[in-house]
């Protein structure tokens, strides 16, 4: 039998709050609970706001907790190579692509476009699609590395085979096997000029190389595991089993808590005296055995 492979997989560009705490104790209880293992990955694409003493904190934070994971831990902008390997080999296929536009360039564009009074497309997360393949650029011109989806799906040709397990539940209560639908985020980013990865890609190949067989995440992030699967299919990676989680909300139940926003952070909690049994009530979890 295969062993269990769970992972927490924190941005050190902030505080954690509870809504971290949930899903780190929610995957380490999960781990353990199956004989499994639990790791640790720092994801660190963003060389500007991630900083080593926020992930400093942040580690000292999961640790007061109770978590223990195994070392090394995983660095992300260690790894840039691996990442860098995954988009060669989309591009080898002909499916990834340069584009020169910048968000300037596609708001300007569908500003145009609605303004004849037709809606643009949107994502699940409300942003415009990216316009088409028609506006790639050339190598010279740098710019942002897309996915050409339309052609991944041919490339892979049979479509009810991409999907997923689902063992937790999606925002409408999905749960069980998922038809993927990649499409809805069009042609999405595979790598900026700036960042040589996008989360999309460098979380499959993570997962991967690290023999993650649970993905146990937020709901937040249930539309985005379309595009996951369809990442390790076009490279060939094995394909989790996913969980989604119940997110932590604020106090009046109307959006998830947000380092950006300046939630409650764990550090506060501690300072103010709580411990980690109080945190694990707050959240909703039992006791640690």
């Amino acid at each position: 039998m295969v062993t269990p492979v769970f992972r927490f997989a924190p941005s050190p560009n902030g505080l954690l709050h509870l809504g971290h705490a949930y899903s780190a104790l929610l995957n380490f209880d999960m781990a353990r609970a199956a004989g499994g293992r639990f790791l640790m990955r720092i994801e660190d694409i963003d060389t500007v706001r991630c900083t080593p003493e926020l992930e400093a904190r942040m580690l000292e934070d999961l640790a007061w907790l109770g978590l223990e994971w195994e070392e090394p831990v995983r660095r992300q902008s260690e790894h840039f190579a691996d990442y860098r390997a995954a988009l060669e080999a989309l591009a080898d296929a002909g499916l990834a692509y340069r584009s020169a536009m910048s968000r300037g360039d596609i708001r300007r564009l569908v500003e145009a476009h609605e303004a004849e009074g037709v809606l643009w497309p949107r994502d699940p997360d409300g942003a415009p699609l990216f316009p088409g393949r028609e506006h790639e650029g050339d190598e010279e011109e740098g710019g942002v590395w897309r996915l050409d989806v339309a052609a991944a799906l041919d490339h892979l040709g049979a479509r009810d085979q991409l999907g997923w397990m689902e063992e937790g539940t999606g925002p409408a209560g999905e749960t069980g096997w998922q038809a993927a639908d990649p499409a809805v985020w069009g042609d999405f980013v595979l790598a900026r000029r700036d960042t040589p990865t996008s989360y999309h890609l460098s979380v499959v190949v993570d997962d991967a190389l690290q023999g993650v067989t649970h993905v146990v995440r937020g709901r937040d992030l249930f539309m985005a595991t379309s595009a996951h699967v369809l990442l390790q299919d076009l490279l060939c990676l094995p394909r989790p089993v996913y969980h989604h989680h119940d997110l932590v909300m604020d106090d009046d139940g109307t959006r998830k808590l947000s380092k950006s926003r300046g939630d409650t952070a764990l550090a506060a909690l501690r300072e103010a005296g709580m411990t980690p049994g109080d945190v694990r009530r707050m959240v909703g979890l039992p006791e640690a055995v």
